[in-house]
């Protein structure tokens, strides 16, 4: 199992935009692998490549009913909006509220190679989008109002110095 030390904000590859997959081969079906061994490893539901310093268009996210594989996913349709506590492996245990549309749909390829429509609602559609912020360069500190912008700037200051200390 291959568990990759996840970038946390303030490491600049977080906010690169990954580039598109040209062709799935054995790289990417590993990278696929090591995103889901760091994401279970760190109990997260979901994780992109850059998260672990892979500027390619490749994540995963496991709500619990089955492992969904994202290679270039394009959002096609959004309905409805809500507003939930997120938070972030590259942000420790750190939350914010944030707005995303309720229902989603996109396309995507699998780890096969096939175009894959997927409609999403609810924590799905959630995590999905949360990934393909990643991918894109967005954190969720760009969707928090300036109250929670500036609280979680202080907290990451500070987890900041035990992380770099090895502490956490």
């Amino acid at each position: 199992m291959a568990k990759n030390r996840i970038k946390v904000f303030g490491n600049p590859v977080l906010r690169e935009k990954c580039s598109d997959v040209k062709e799935i081969d054995g790289k990417i079906k590993k990278l696929i692998k090591d995103l889901v061994d760091t994401m279970k490893n760190s109990s997260g539901v979901g994780i992109a490549a850059n998260q672990i310093g892979v500027l390619k268009k490749v994540a995963v996210v496991d709500i619990g009913d089955e492992l969904i594989e994202l290679i270039n996913p394009k959002i096609i349709k959004r309905e409805g909006e809500t507003e939930q506590q997120e938070g972030c492996l590259s942000f420790y245990s750190l939350s914010c509220l944030i707005k995303r549309a309720e229902k989603i749909s996109i396309i995507t390829k699998n780890s096969k190679g096939q175009k894959v429509k997927i409609n999403a609602e609810g924590l799905l559609a959630r995590a999905i989008q949360h990934e393909i912020d990643h991918l894109n360069g967005v954190l969720i500190i760009d969707h928090a109002s300036n109250e929670d912008r500036r609280k979680i700037l202080l907290e990451m200051n500070e987890l900041r110095k035990q992380y770099q200390e090895g502490k956490i």
